[in-house]
């Protein structure tokens, strides 16, 4: 932080006022040092609830915004706030924090929290590290701990919004028994459980998922036609381009049209430039909108340009060798 502790009792005062809390403060909990974030956590008490999670609701956005704010000092000093709602919103301001010393409290706080939402926000946090321990990037000592945690809070009788969670963050793992939990969810009659097995389909990179992926891609169920467009998305799934295609057209929920736009710019191939080329000329007065399709051709070039180094990597000599060895057989 680039404040003296002088400039920060200002912050500290306006954040103790009755009067609104400058948005240009904002930035002074970024990178916090030590003396600033013991003085704010000795006044924290004296804060009112609701300043409290209108700041880290704030700090939350601006962090969507300015890729070069960093509010991790202060999330995980929050883990162990008294207030529920404050240990929630610290743990969603924690969303891209890697160090994986935060494991321990999450862990702790999906176990043994009394809050309901909380124990759902860690169960979701953890779906990080599931995936940095699968790329073998944190140590597989804790990777399993994460693993074994989910497993058991999936098969728990805990509240079945945390056991959905568990499921979903486990999506990533490429232990067999999340395979067995994920296709066991997906057919179940409940169609919460089938959003959330393809959620974790959608994490999985595993093809064997693709027929049912694309099947729920006509469900009537809204959240599980979300939710496996968003699979489809991410597992690039080509067989679903022609129905995400049609569904442009057709799909009535703005959200689910959302996805869908996304998905696309994720799979890439034919048409699906134009299409979206097509809806950014049509769309009027609607910034939000405008942004959001300029956002998708760019994840769509980035996709193409994924394809192109794909054809460039490949090698016919490698082909011919494979088939030589086939004949061989």
């Amino acid at each position: 932080m680039n404040t003296t502790s002088t400039s920060f009792q200002s912050v500290l005062d306006a954040l103790l006022s009755g009067k609104e809390f400058p948005r240009r403060y904002l930035q002074e909990f970024s990178d916090i040092g030590t003396l600033e974030l013991k003085t704010l956590l000795d006044v924290w008490p004296q804060v009112k609830p609701s300043r409290k999670l209108t700041l880290l609701e704030e700090l939350d956005a601006l962090a969507e915004t300015d890729t070069l704010v960093s509010f991790d000092d202060v999330a995980r000093a929050l883990l162990t706030d008294p207030e529920p709602e404050v240990r929630t919103r610290a743990i969603r301001l924690l969303d891209e924090y890697e160090d994986p010393k935060v494991v321990p409290s999450y862990l702790d706080m999906l176990k043994n929290d009394p809050d309901l939402n909380v124990r759902i926000e860690a169960a979701n946090a953890l779906h990080l590290f599931v995936d940095l321990g699968e790329l073998e990037e944190i140590p597989a000592n804790i990777y399993h701990q994460v693993e074994d945690a989910l497993l058991a809070s999936a098969a728990s009788e805990d509240n079945v919004r945390v056991r959905r969670t568990a499921l979903e963050s486990l999506g990533y793992s490429s232990r067999p028994e999340v395979t067995t939990l994920i296709d066991s969810a997906f057919h179940r009659e409940d169609p919460a459980w089938q959003a959330s097995s393809l959620v974790a389909m959608g994490r999985s990179a595993d093809e064997r998922w693709t027929d049912a992926v694309t099947r729920s891609l006509v469900h009537v169920d809204d959240r599980i036609r979300t939710a496996a467009v968003q699979a489809a998305g991410e597992l690039s799934l080509q067989a679903a381009r022609p129905i995400l295609l049609k569904m442009l057209g057709e799909e009535e929920d703005a959200t689910i049209l959302s996805a869908v736009i996304w998905s696309l710019s994720q799979i890439g191939g034919e048409d699906v430039r134009t299409y979206l080329e097509n809806l950014l000329d049509v769309i009027e007065d609607d910034d939000e909108q405008i942004a959001f399709l300029e956002e998708a051709l760019d994840n769509l070039a980035f996709t193409e340009d994924l394809d192109r180094f794909d054809l460039l990597a490949f090698d016919p000599d490698d082909e011919l060798k494979e088939l030589d060895e086939d004949d061989e057989k």
